[in-house]
């Protein structure tokens, strides 16, 4: 069995809002163990003997029957996620900026939110094929490049932005499971 994050998009957002217990039992309902939701923002860890687009696919479809909306989902291996950790050269968070990593399932995606990291002079670093990190102000993420970029109706069902904080929090979920 592999342990899997899944990170949820647009989840208690823009009116769409789950109760992370409800997504947990319905989570359970699909062919997964040791499902844990963390936080309000939609991310969840679990066992699957699923490969990760299976996976991603049976997230997808039951979030859509349970909630009636357009479910878009990451998953990515525990493995995977420590990799990705583990590359960022950013500190969780300082004084003055935060850290944010943007997965995607698209890395063609991520190569078009890079050129947008580079024309605005956002400082970023790619953490693999399918998640970069960036960097904001604090109190000016929203009106980042990076964060305008994301919002764009075109990376909805590809990508999801974490704070690297909530980052951390998932990859310890992720790999007590992982064992």
């Amino acid at each position: 069995m592999t342990a899997y994050a899944v990170f949820l998009r647009g989840v208690n957002v823009g009116g769409i809002n789950l109760k992370m217990a409800e997504v947990k039992e319905t989570l359970a309902e699909l062919p997964v163990t040791d499902v844990s939701t963390l936080l309000a923002s939609g991310n969840a860890v679990l066992r699957s003997e699923l490969p990760a687009d299976a996976l991603k696919e049976a997230v997808q479809n039951a979030l859509r029957e349970r909630f009636g909306y357009d479910a878009w989902v990451i998953v990515v291996p525990a493995d995977d996620l420590d990799d990705m950790v583990g590359a960022c050269p950013y500190p969780p968070d300082d004084a003055s900026t935060h850290t944010y990593v943007t997965l995607s399932t698209d890395p063609a995606a991520l190569d078009e939110l890079w050129d947008v990291a580079e024309n605005a002079g956002t400082e970023h670093a790619r953490l693999s094929p399918t998640a970069t990190a960036w960097l904001a102000p604090v109190g000016g993420t929203l009106d980042s490049a990076m964060s305008k970029a994301t919002a764009k109706a075109r990376f909805k069902a590809t990508t999801t932005t974490r704070n690297l904080r909530t980052m951390l929090k998932i990859q310890a979920a992720a790999q007590r499971l992982a064992g």
